[in-house]
């Protein structure tokens, strides 16, 4: 897998741009951005997509991706149509797809023709809602980042809240074992281990404690719900085959005990934990990871006021972090960002990581 330190620049897309031409130039972007990620088949599959919606082929699943109302490409478009196809060749529903997924020779476009027209009800939910790409390898970012606040002397015990929390993967960081450029946390018998390809100086070394974890979503996944489950399988990309062994791994841990995520958009969710109590000692720290673009504008602005405001009140004993993994996409690369009250509310970038977390470079001191 190319690593994020090869990855080209490349010319800026505005994600909202939406009309004539937007779902195209959509196509175009996903394609390279997979392609810069090492997601081969990914890319394959958005191209047979793409060149499909370039030829005469007629349904309704293609009509509403053409006539798209909204931004193709902060609505990750490509991403819906290609989730229905993987969940498709996974259920073995679509065994015509196999050589594209096995990355055999085949006809893409004619056989994804085929296989939209064969499953067009099936697939066309899938249009329906933004993907969910609950990837465990992410969470690396975030206890790196804890180490980066724990130095600039805020208390190492965390209460962390995760707005599109999805099947709550990452609110399980507690229990994943990490080795950050030879920087160790983690429990001895972990759910999951990480070890990111590390670039640069490692984090600083700290003892970190995770007090509590919540999250909200939209739609929350169920992973004790084999349905539900497939549906978050669906949106890996399947070169990634580690990323399967992480889900079985974050299914089997849910079973054994369930995140803790409720029903609920990102503004209201923040704005009502803010408003909890928040114990001396404990730093309460936001975090997110490729959900931003998903958020609505209104709903931004809300948990941004909310935050600042929080912020303004946080003490030394009770502080406040925020903390982000969302994209670049004038750099196929993912951005890791923090602020912090009191005393950082200035937003400083500490990495580049790859979106799932195979690799980080580290930026921060």
């Amino acid at each position: 897998m190319q690593g994020s330190g090869a990855r080209p620049a490349y010319e800026f897309v505005d994600m909202n741009t939406a009309g004539p031409g937007a779902v195209a130039t959509a196509f175009a972007n996903q394609i390279a951005y997979c392609e810069a990620a090492g997601a081969h088949i990914t890319a394959r599959v958005c191209a047979g997509i793409a060149a499909v919606l370039a030829s005469e082929a007629r349904g309704e699943l293609l009509e509403r991706v053409r006539g798209w109302q909204g931004a193709p490409l902060a609505d990750a478009l490509p991403l819906r149509v290609a989730g229905g196809l993987h969940a498709l060749h996974l259920s073995g529903a679509a065994p015509e797809l196999g050589p594209i997924y096995r990355g055999e020779t085949a006809e893409d476009a004619a056989v994804i023709a085929q296989v939209i027209a064969a499953h067009e009800a099936a697939l066309l939910p899938w249009l329906d809602g933004p993907p969910q790409t609950n990837e465990a390898g992410r969470s690396a970012n975030f206890i790196a980042a804890m180490l980066w606040l724990a130095e600039r002397g805020l208390p190492p015990r965390f209460e962390c809240l995760e707005i599109g929390s999805s099947a709550g993967i990452n609110l399980m960081l507690g229990r994943y074992a990490y080795d950050l450029g030879g920087v160790q946390v983690g429990p001895e018998d972990p759910v999951m281990a990480f070890a990111p390809a590390w670039n640069g100086a490692p984090p600083p070394a700290h003892r970190i404690e995770i007090a509590k974890a919540r999250g909200c979503d939209v739609a929350p996944v169920d992973l004790t719900d084999p349905v539900q489950a497939l549906r978050l399988k669906a949106y890996i990309w399947p070169e990634h085959a580690v990323r399967f062994e992480r889900m079985d791994a974050a299914i089997r841990a849910a079973s054994q005990s369930k995140p803790h995520i409720v029903e609920m958009n990102a503004a209201d969710f923040v704005e009502a934990e803010l408003a909890r109590p928040q114990e001396q000692g404990t730093t309460r720290m936001l975090m997110h990871s490729i959900v931003w673009q998903y958020v609505p504008a209104d709903q931004q602005a809300r948990v941004t006021a909310a935050m600042e405001a929080a912020g303004a009140r946080a003490t030394p004993e009770s502080p406040l972090a925020w903390v982000q993994v969302e994209a670049d996409r004038t750099v196929h690369r993912h951005k890791l960002t923090v602020r912090h009250w009191p005393g950082g509310s200035e937003e400083v970038q500490l990495a580049w990581s790859h979106p799932h977390g195979a690799d980080v470079e580290w930026l921060a001191g």
